[in-house]
């Protein structure tokens, strides 16, 4: 910012001048000591910004005669009109000047408003539409009702299988004698039972891996040839946060790895059933050979203790039990247990559910496959399967029909057995 300066009337020096703020002494160097203290009488300030001040400045100068000693800029009482209207004359400019360019400023303010505003009403619409494309193509969750719901009606609820006999230590049986009300309670009581034995797993993405370096201390490099593990084994503490921490040979702290972490958890809170090292029969070609005997079901339970749900070992060991029974149409082993539901919904999300259909079909297992279609749509709702039935608001076992037409690679297989059981159903009726 330039102050120009206070325009000043004619004192008893007989000339004018600017000083440096209202009514000051004049103590300029070089002047004499007879204008020394006199004051001078200010007219108007000029106060102006970045060029325009410089510009003034310049102009004010330019007209000013050479000035007296002791003072910056003067002039005789003769022309002190003269400048007076050369002053106003400049200060008029500059008042007009001033003026466009606060409507200049403000015009700019308005236009950045209008701008600022367009820009949000934009992103605003793109951020909704993106919510919205967001919300139309989130894929069901397995944990949500409406699956679980599909799920354990596909499962079934058979008590033979669920309550059958397992190899142990032979026991003498037990007999009661009952009546039809005690009879009718012990099944009821056995139905709930059966109903908590059958709770899916859960199904979980895989754990990301622990990557995670604390610090490299290179002092500790060579002290040791073995690593030190250092573990929290607060019993408040969840698993999952507890701390475990693995000094290496080379003086790296790091996080241990989840394979490290599920190791030292079990020797410090051991599990039932799950051991140090995993069980040689979880490795892929072990895997084959019990698959073959038909034990899906206990290699099942079996990886259930040893493995914690989110690892890669248990989706592992998962997948290729139920990839063999989708290969070889063994889809009855899991029927009624509570590995069913996570081999419907692996099906579901591979797109491969037509063997299962046809299973069911000739099973006589209409309203199951009437709802893993449904669940198929749900899990799918883009497929050409999905939209067709949409538009037509199919239900039922046309829901088959559009599904085996549209998104089925064995149509003629589904088309078949759909015959078959509505020929058997129409036969029954007639009888």
């Amino acid at each position: 910012m330039h102050i120009i300066g206070f325009l000043t009337e004619p004192g008893e020096m007989g000339g004018w001048g600017i000083g440096e703020e209202r009514g000051n002494r004049i103590l300029e160097e070089g002047s004499s000591s007879a204008d020394r203290g006199k004051t001078t009488i200010p007219i108007a300030t000029l106060v102006c910004t970045g060029h325009l001040g410089r510009t003034v400045r310049n102009a004010i100068r330019a007209s000013s005669p050479p000035c007296s000693p002791g003072y910056k800029w003067c002039a005789t009482s003769d022309e002190f009109p003269a400048r007076r209207r050369c002053v106003d004359e400049i200060i008029t400019k500059m008042t007009a000047l001033s003026t466009a360019r606060c409507l200049f400023q403000s015009f700019s303010r308005v236009k950045d408003v209008q701008r600022i505003n367009q820009t949000l009403l934009k992103c605003s619409v793109r951020t909704f539409c993106g919510e919205s494309n967001e919300k139309d193509n989130a894929k069901p969750q397995f944990t949500e009702p409406a699956v679980q719901d599909i799920l354990t009606r596909i499962t079934g609820l058979d008590l033979q299988k669920v309550f059958r006999p397992i190899k142990q230590e032979l026991k003498p049986p037990t007999y009661k004698l009952m009546t039809d009300e005690q009879l009718e309670q012990a099944l009821q009581f056995a139905t709930e039972e059966a109903t908590k034995r059958l709770q899916m797993p859960p199904v979980l993405p895989e754990r990301k891996p622990i990557n995670d370096v604390l610090a490299m201390d290179k002092i500790l490099d060579g002290m040791d040839t073995a690593k030190y593990v250092f573990t929290d084994i607060t019993y408040n503490i969840p698993h999952r946060e507890r701390f475990i921490v693995v000094r290496e040979p080379d003086g790296t702290l790091r996080k241990a790895t989840w394979e490290e972490r599920d190791r030292l958890i079990q020797i410090y809170f051991p599990r039932q059933g799950r051991k140090l090292t995993p069980h040689l029969l979880f490795k892929e070609e072990n895997l084959k050979t019990v698959h073959s005997q038909d034990r899906h079901e206990d290699v099942l339970d079996l990886c259930l203790v040893q493995f914690e749900p989110d690892s890669s070992d248990y989706i592992r060991v998962h997948e290729a039990t139920y990839e063999d029974l989708e290969k070889n149409g063994k889809y009855d082993l899991l029927r009624s247990t509570r590995h069913f539901g996570g081999m419907v919904w692996y099906l579901v999300n591979t797109r491969r559910v037509d063997g299962l259909i046809v299973d069911m079909l000739r099973r006589e297992l209409l309203q199951d496959a009437i709802s893993l279609v449904s669940l198929f749509h749900m899990v799918h709702p883009h497929s050409e399967s999905a939209q067709e039935a949409a538009r037509q608001q199919a239900s039922g076992a046309d829901l088959l029909k559009i599904f085996a037409q549209k998104e089925s690679q064995r149509s003629g297989y589904i088309e078949l057995a759909l015959q078959a059981y509505e020929d058997k159903a129409a036969e029954g009726s007639a009888v």
